[in-house]
């Protein structure tokens, strides 16, 4: 596991090329922060378990075939045929 100074030297030198969305993701974690100074790790909000659950549920039906899944052009194609 990383250190935090190494973590900081990381960040500082991956912000110089950030694109847009990287920079909007640091900016939004910032704001967070600053809205909720001295939050513990603990008081954060967790997703429950019956998300994973469901999660783990929809990635087994994956795996075993049971979903339906299109790829990028099939789902592009479907949305411009209801335009």
């Amino acid at each position: 596991m990383q250190s935090t100074s190494e973590i900081r030297k990381k960040i500082h030198e991956y912000r110089e090329d950030a694109d847009e969305r990287i920079l909007r993701i640091f900016n939004a974690i910032i704001d967070a922060e600053e809205e909720n100074p001295g939050l513990a790790p603990s008081d954060y909000p967790q997703v429950p378990d019956y998300v994973y659950d469901k999660i783990e549920e929809e990635r087994g039906k994956y795996l075993n075939g049971e979903l339906k899944t299109s790829s990028w052009e099939e789902v592009k194609e479907r949305l411009m045929k209801k335009l």
